[in-house]
């Protein structure tokens, strides 16, 4: 079933709950009931007293099923602003809306039964075309009206609804294993990390989440320098001045931590970008220069509201495997290309291999003129064809100073994660903005063209989506403890001892287990807690032989095999060496 026609459905069921909880709780005032992913929400303004509740769900669901059996047409109507304003005049959030409508927009309505609704649709044909047994309500939560605080606080109904009962109960399934995975649950129980309420959105990470964090920036310091980019490192806390000439007061001051000194305002630097063009800017450049690839591993924070905090995949504070291209605008295309070719490569060493990727163009509140950024969305068009991939387009999503590309995955699970994104910039380098330029082959100045590009976006969000699609079971390269040396015995500890040593040795992150527990119990911990690949279980056989017997990790399928020690290590290196994923 296409999409379009799966959000018609959703949108329309909308309708239907609206209908339904209008039915059991009269005086409930309706506002907006938009289709999202998997479902839809509906926002409500219950009347004074009335306390909705899930245990409430189901009577709205059998409620639902009434209205569906009737097959109700679906009537579409178009309405004056007069008359959708003495319609609805007992609905302050549709006049509202209506009120708000440009002058001479068209306006109609939807109606099915005994209910109407202000709505552009479109919708089925009728309820007949809406599976009863193929949607489920799922959740309330409080949300302002129009997303302000200082407007009414309205009850939003989520539902998942599918075309299918199969594709309902699928969906449920994977939320059942996705709980099971929730990186929030894992990085607990295996000791990775852990959030201090009264430190909103910082990450506290632990010896174990750390290991696995390092290793990552590691990969990725390694992988950018081999692409030709430089590292740099630019201040945390920049002045007033430098943000307002770059446009960030001006568009993103609100989700900035402002900081006083001398009489003097600085910001705490929510991203890296105008700290890398100043470091361009250092020094005269020339045509020869270009492209300058910097990369950096900025710590940045953002005053994200409490409320949108989810664990370590949205903080306040966080590193980006952040760079900056800084170029000519020949340039751009061979270098978004570039760029391209490096990002599948990454995400394949970590298992992922299907790509969307998304083009997002100018937005409402944006900077520059029409023809700047027509030239900027061309040479990132030019630039996605000449990389051979395919886009969607997502209108008006582009940042306030340029167009972009974004590269969304996909995990075991199937859902989508928007990580890599590569911005074109014509806008932060001009005369208008930082006025960086460079002497170009007529020997006058020029502004480049800025870049701004990451792979896997923050790390702490990026290690939160591997946490998740692996269950914790990382492959052995990423593993934060990749081998543990178990002895049978207190009579083989000092084996125990040496094996360790030699992995150690071998840069392979290893643990000897020498406590009083038995060796069920260390290999219970070693299994569940640590999700370690490979267990050492070593004894008089194996001291004698100078050998390991070696237990796979469940997942992958093997049992165990006794082997030299220089054999089990060679056999680690290599699957680390190579990105492997799995053991």
């Amino acid at each position: 079933m296409d999409n379009e026609k799966l959000q018609t459905i959703r949108h329309s069921c909308a309708h239907v709950m609206a209908q339904a909880i209008r039915r059991l709780y009269p005086g409930t005032k309706i506002a907006i009931g938009p289709a999202i992913d998997n479902g839809f929400y509906y926002d409500f303004d219950f009347p004074t007293g009335t306390k909705f509740t899930e245990e409430d769900f189901p009577a709205v669901e059998k409620e639902m099923r009434k209205i569906l059996s009737g097959n109700f047409e679906f009537v579409r109507k178009e309405v004056s602003k007069e008359e959708a304003l003495n319609l609805f005049k007992d609905e302050p959030y549709k006049v509202e809306l209506i009120n708000d409508l440009p002058e001479g927009s068209v306006i109609t309505t939807y109606t099915q039964d005994d209910f109407t609704d202000l709505c552009r649709g479109p919708h089925v044909q009728s309820t007949k075309e809406i599976n009863g047994q193929a949607f489920k309500i799922n959740k309330i939560a409080g949300a302002y009206w129009r997303g302000d605080s200082n407007r009414p606080m309205l009850t939003r109904v989520y539902t998942l609804c599918f075309e299918k009962p199969n594709d309902l109960k699928d969906y449920l399934t994977m939320l059942q294993e996705a709980e099971k995975r929730d990186h929030r649950k894992l990085g607990v129980e295996m000791d990775l990390f852990h959030l201090d309420p009264e430190d909103p959105g910082q990450i506290f990470w632990h010896p174990n989440g750390w290991e696995i964090y390092t290793t990552i920036q590691d990969y990725m310091r390694k992988m950018v320098k081999r692409d030709g980019y430089q590292e740099v490192n630019t201040p945390a806390i920049m002045p007033r001045t430098l943000w307002e000439r770059s446009g960030h007061w001006g568009h993103y001051q609100n989700n900035m931590f402002i900081t006083e000194s001398e009489k003097r305002l600085f910001a705490i630097k929510p991203m890296n970008c105008p700290g890398a063009l100043e470091i361009f800017k250092s020094k005269l450049r020339s045509y020869k220069d270009l492209p300058m690839r910097l990369a950096e591993f900025g710590h940045d924070v953002r005053n994200e509201p409490s409320g949108t905090l989810h664990g370590i995949m949205r903080v306040r504070g966080f590193v980006q495997d952040d760079a900056h291209i800084i170029c000519t605008e020949e340039q751009v295309a061979e270098e978004v290309a570039k760029f391209c070719k490096l990002l599948k490569k990454v995400y394949h060493d970590f298992g992922f291999n299907d790509l969307v990727v998304k083009f997002s163009t100018m937005p409402e509140d944006h900077v520059g003129d029409l023809a700047t950024w027509e030239r900027a969305e061309k040479a990132l068009a030019d630039a996605c064809h000449e990389a051979g991939l395919e886009y969607e387009i997502q209108p008006g999503e582009g940042a306030f100073y340029g167009p972009k590309l974004e590269f969304k995955l996909y995990d075991c699970l199937g859902r989508e994660w928007q990580c890599g994104t590569i911005q074109a910039d014509f806008q932060l380098p001009s005369a208008e903005r930082l006025d960086a330029t460079y002497i170009g082959s007529d020997n006058k100045a020029h502004h480049p063209v800025m870049l701004h590009r990451a792979i896997l976006g923050s790390i702490e969000r990026f290690l939160g989506i591997l946490i998740e699609n692996f269950a914790g079971a990382f492959p052995t390269w990423l593993a934060f403890e990749q081998a543990a040396v178990v002895p049978v015995s207190d009579a083989f500890a000092d084996y125990a001892k040496k094996v360790n040593d030699a992995l150690l040795q071998a840069d392979i992150r290893s643990n000897a287990y020498l406590s009083d527990d038995n060796m069920r119990q260390k290999i219970k911990v070693i299994t569940k807690e640590h999700k370690t690949p490979y267990i050492l279980v070593v004894g008089e056989n194996e001291m004698k032989e100078g050998s390991v017997t070696v237990r796979f990790r469940q997942s992958s399928g093997l049992e165990q095999k006794t082997m030299k020690v220089e054999d089990f290590i060679s056999y680690v290196q290599n699957k680390i060496q190579s990105h492997f994923v799995g053991i």
